[in-house]
């Protein structure tokens, strides 16, 4: 078994190379077959209406299913070379892999803790070390000049999409190679949204992105590469921009992304 924290920085081909993967909930197939590549320093865009198993991809690329009840993965999903089951520090991995869900998922804890809270896992226990990490993570998430002047105040009292961007600074603070978003702005304003995708940008230099959105004019802005899910199958993959000009083989991406359906 392969320890997360020998993993090669950058992977020679892609930086997550899925194959033949099957999600299932029981008897319920959420995810059927799917093989596809994601690069690194890229956003992977992943479209597609309720129920196609967007979500049940990101889960699967983060080994969710260990902590999900009756859910079941089949085949291989390779991060930087190697494949994820292999590795046996499932912190080890998860540090590398960020994950931003639709809501704002607050702890109970300071502005400051919730940032601070990965890196004292990890040791970083001097408070000047601290410092710098938390204003770092908080200036990349945008939000840094809102609230550096009450850092000891609960996260929980932020407001909505405030709390979004720290959810964001916290899984920054973990350092990851991979950063995974499922929705992030559903319960955002448009304001903040646009905020948070010009952070998203910013970011894709330093790590690569996976963007699950039913926004498909989101996935437009944002994404270098997009996947089409539908009825728990990847239908196809192409360059975003591809999607909505018609440059697609599969006349069901359009009549999506165009709205006739979904």
């Amino acid at each position: 078994m392969v320890d997360a924290q020998h993993i090669p920085a950058v992977a020679p081909d892609a930086k997550v190379a899925v194959r033949d993967l099957t999600v299932r909930y029981g008897n319920h197939v959420a995810l059927k077959d799917v093989s596809l590549e994601i690069r690194e320093h890229e956003i992977f865009g992943i479209i597609g209406p309720a129920n196609s198993g967007k979500t049940s991809f990101l889960r699967a690329l983060n080994r969710m299913d260990t902590f999900t009840t009756g859910m079941s993965v089949e085949g291989t999903v390779e991060f930087s070379g190697h494949d994820i089951r292999t590795i046996k520090n499932l912190y080890a991995l998860r540090k590398r892999i960020g994950v931003v869900f639709p809501l704002p998922v607050g702890l109970p804890l300071s502005i400051y803790d919730n940032v601070a809270l990965s890196p004292r896992l990890r040791g970083v226990r001097k408070r000047a070390d601290l410092d710098v990490i938390v204003e770092r993570c908080l200036r990349r998430a945008a939000l840094w000049d809102e609230v550096k002047d009450r850092l000891k105040s609960l996260g929980s009292l932020l407001s909505g999409g405030q709390q979004q961007r720290l959810t964001i600074a916290r899984a920054l603070s973990q350092e990851p190679d991979l950063l995974l978003l499922d929705e992030f702005s559903i319960a955002v304003d448009p304001v903040t949204t646009m905020r948070i995708e010009d952070v998203l940008k910013e970011l894709k230099k330093e790590v690569t992105i996976v963007l699950v959105t039913n926004l498909v004019q989101q996935a437009r802005r944002l994404a270098d590469r997009t996947a089409f899910f539908l009825m728990s199958e990847c239908v196809e993959i192409a360059e975003t921009e591809a999607f909505f000009d018609g440059r697609v083989k599969d006349p069901r991406s359009v009549d999506y992304v165009e709205g006739r359906f979904g």
